[in-house]
Parts: structure tokens; sequence; C-alpha cells
């Protein structure tokens, strides 16, 4: 790693010091980062971690990946920003080479992962008022409970979770929620004012909840039958994650639109994307909907670089053999402090035993014993490594969590 940064405040200091100066709106593990490399990050006193969270899926290709790093560098030397008022040199190769990744037509870069989901679902309402011909301000979305799309006011209109809703009202209309993976009532939902499904291929805030097989392709039987677009949320699922470049490719199933983050900003600067069909973000023209940072040439050249690495596969199978480990351990473990869990690729869901402790409580004991993970909800925590994450490190994180559970 690169020299310690030099700091005359320790972890506790800082963390004091965060109190009267930082909105509360996160209750952190109380570790204070200052240097990562990889799947490893160390404190400000020098003690190290394995990072088995990897920023929600932002850090896929692990902290600081020298490719990554170096197109950030080469462009941080030519060129930043100029807003879209003008055109910057590297927006249509990132725009080209995300689309053929991805297999779709056009692509709307935008920033954070909310605004992505926001963007499609302006793109999806001005789809079904200009080509489906949904009467004006009558379009509906059709969206899964235990959703977790972001914090938005529009998009906490639709989450069931209260946390994310109290006080925060009045809520946006337009919205309809069904249980998740079940495609009865999703089909009950669907009516002639509906201009798409809005859905997780898996859902990660939840616990990693992963449907049935054969949901997702009822999803888009029913769609396409219905005359509604699927639009599949892949921020965290997305671009390697789950053993593919996509998580709806383990049913082969190819949405209208797909909504991308997190990692394709390689853990550097925050890049996210709406991707799809041109009949669908076609409906778009000047004027109606933009972003100042969206697209601009950092974004293009980091978010160019990601898709470089996934280009060759590498990560995308890394996750798939790596993930067989994950499965392994966890399988393992249950009886053994583990009451269930649920995997994919590298990307878990554990349901602690919940005699053992919360989710947080176990979440604070393998961050004593150098390992991080996140809690989701109740004596759930969730497993996210770096793709970059060897074998061995699994399974010194598998070792660690069954010492914790069974000490």
């Amino acid at each position: 790693m690169t020299a310690p940064a030099r700091t005359d405040r320790g972890s506790e200091e800082l963390i004091r010091a965060e109190e009267p100066v930082l909105a509360h709106n996160y209750h952190p593990l109380p570790v204070v980062v200052a240097r990562a490399e990889g799947a490893w990050v160390e404190d400000v006193e020098g003690r190290r971690y394995l990072d088995m969270l990897a920023g929600y899926s932002a850090l896929n290709f692990g902290h600081r990946h020298p490719a990554l790093i170096e197109a950030a560098h080469r462009q941080l030397d030519r060129l930043t920003l100029t807003s879209r008022a003008f055109h910057n040199d590297r927006l249509a190769g990132f725009a080209e080479r995300l689309a053929a990744l991805t297999g779709t037509d056009m692509v709307l870069p935008m920033n954070t992962g909310a605004e992505a989901v926001e963007s499609g679902i302006k793109v999806a309402r001005k789809w079904a008022y200009d080509v489906k011909g949904v009467p004006a301000d009558r379009a509906t979305i059709v969206v899964a409970a235990d959703n977790f799309h972001g914090r938005t006011t529009t998009i906490v209109s639709f989450s069931t979770d209260e946390t994310a809703r109290r006080g925060f009202g009045p809520f946006t209309p337009g919205f309809r929620i069904v249980p998740y993976n079940d495609l009865a009532a999703l089909e009950a939902a669907v009516d002639e004012t509906t201009a798409a499904v809005l859905i997780e291929p898996i859902q990660g805030e939840a616990g990693v909840l992963i449907p049935a097989d054969g949901y997702l392709a009822g999803v888009r039987e029913l769609t396409r039958r219905k005359g509604c677009l699927f639009v599949a949320d892949e921020i965290q699922s997305g671009l390697g994650r789950t053993g593919h470049t996509l998580a709806v490719e383990h049913e082969s199933v190819v949405p209208d639109v797909v909504l991308l983050g997190k990692a394709l900003g390689g853990g550097i600067v925050p890049v996210s994307a709406v991707v799809g069909r041109r009949e669908v973000l076609g409906v778009l023209h000047p004027g109606e909907h933009g972003s100042t940072f969206g697209g601009n040439p950092l974004a293009a050249a980091v978010g160019t670089a990601v898709v470089e690495l996934l280009e060759t596969g590498e990560f995308q199978r890394r996750a798939a053999e790596l993930g067989a480990v994950l499965r392994e351990g966890l399988a393992a473990l249950v009886g053994r402090g583990v009451v269930g869990f649920r995997a994919r690729g590298l990307w878990a869901g554990v349901d602690v035993d919940p005699a053992l402790g919360s989710g947080r409580e176990i979440s604070e004991r393998l961050m004593r014993e150098g390992i991080l993970v996140k809690d989701t909800h109740g004596s759930t925590i969730r497993l996210a490594p770096p793709l970059t994450v060897t074998a061995e490190e699994l399974a010194g994180a598998l070792g660690t969590l069954e010492k914790v559970l069974t000490s």
C-alpha cells in the first residue's frame, strides 16, 4: 500500500469529530479507513481489514485497481468536465462499448444509482405517453415489495421500508407494489396504464433475495404480452457480481431497459447509466432530461476502463468460480450459527441465528477480527467481496465467520 496519510487524529477522535458536523443519516461501523488496495483496507492506526462489502458492489474491481487508476490519471491531465453543453472526446467511445457489453442500443449517462432509477422512471413514463398511448398523467409503474432503488422522494414513495419513508411525504403517485417473486400478483397489477415493471433481479438490501427459477423469464413474457416495459435495476447485481455481466443473464432474459451504477465508476467517480432499446430511450428530446456531470470526460474515461475489464470475461468467471467456494463455505456453517443463506456469484445474504446477536453485532465482531461486512435487516449480514479477492482470502474470511459464530 501507499505511505500512510498524515493525520494527528486517531480513529476514536475522528469518529467523535463527525458527530456535530455531519448529518446523522448513516450509522457506520466504528472503523476509520485511511488507505486501501485490492481487497484490503487500513485504518488510521494501520490495522488491516479484508473488505467483504466492496462498497455495495461499487468496488467490484477492488480498491485502486491499477488500470482504473491509470485511466483516471490520464484523463485528469487532459479534461475533467465540459457539461453536456458541448461534446467531449470520451463520451462516444464509452457509450459504444457499454451498449455493446450490455447488448443494448442506446445509453443515457448519469451519475448516481438513484439518478439512474429516476431517469428510468421518466423514460418509462414518456414511452407510455408517446408510444403506448396512455392518457396524460395516468401512467403507472409496478414495483416489488422490499425493494431498494434509492432514497430520493420519488423512490421512497414506492418503498415498503418505513425507515426510508417516515417523515418524507407527501409521496409521488403512480406506483403499484406487489410481492416479489409472485408472477400472479404481478399479472393482476398490470393493466392498460402500466408503463413498466421495475424490479431488481436480486433484491440486495432485502438480504440478497434470489427469485425462483423462471421468475425473471416470467416477468419478461408477461411484460411483452401486456405491452409494457421490463426495467431491470442491476445497480448492485450487474457488471460481474453474480458471475454474468448482468444478473438477468442467468435466465437468458433481455429487459427493455437496464439501470447500471456503482461498479460502473470503478470505485473512483460516481457513474451510472440507463441502457436500453432505441425505441425506448429514443423518446427523450433535448431539454427533457439532463445532468451537468452526466457523461463528463473523467467519468467516461473511467467507465470505459471498467467496460474494458469486463469485456475479457475474467471477472465474470472469477465471480462464478469463487462463488462456488463461497457457497460451499456457507453451507458448512448451516446449523453452526448460520440458519440459512442465499448466494449467487460473489454475493450472499447470510441469516445468523438471532440468539447469537443482531446483524450489526455480528458485523462489529467480524470487524474486530479484521473482516468488514454489513448487516441488512435483523440478524442477516451480506457478503460482497471485490471480484479480485483470492480463494485464500475468501477461505480466511469464512474461517473468521465460523470463529465468530462458534466461539
